[in-house]
């Protein structure tokens, strides 16, 4: 089963922007659905705050108290497709950053639940 670290967007997930939390993210990785090819164990999920300057420092921190290297690093949904997108950074950018810190792939987005 493959491990997997989901990133979800603190302001989404904070402020109700049609994101209740994380309980969709978590639903797609046990079931394998969205952009999950089978079923997951989540062994870390960070938030990412505004402006963002500390998560590749978070992400880094999740991997090492965690004891366990994930397999792949999702972006969740709400980060990925944000609308307006977020100020601070891209999707994209965001993934390469994580990438080349961690060493991980970086998936953009984690369901496709409406």
């Amino acid at each position: 089963m493959e491990k997997v670290m989901v990133i979800g967007c603190g302001a989404y997930m904070d402020s109700g922007y049609g994101c209740p939390g994380e309980w969709r993210c978590l639903k797609a990785a046990a079931l394998g659905e969205g952009k999950f090819e089978a079923p997951s164990q989540v062994i870390t999920f960070v938030k990412c705050e505004c402006p963002g300057r500390p998560l590749i420092s978070n992400v880094g921190m999740a991997i090492k108290l965690s004891e366990i290297r994930p397999d792949a690093i999702y972006l969740s949904s709400c980060l990925v497709n944000a609308k307006p997108g977020c100020p601070y950074s891209d999707a994209e950018e965001m993934a390469k950053m994580l990438e080349d810190k961690t060493g991980v792939k970086v998936v953009l987005g984690t369901h496709d639940y409406h």
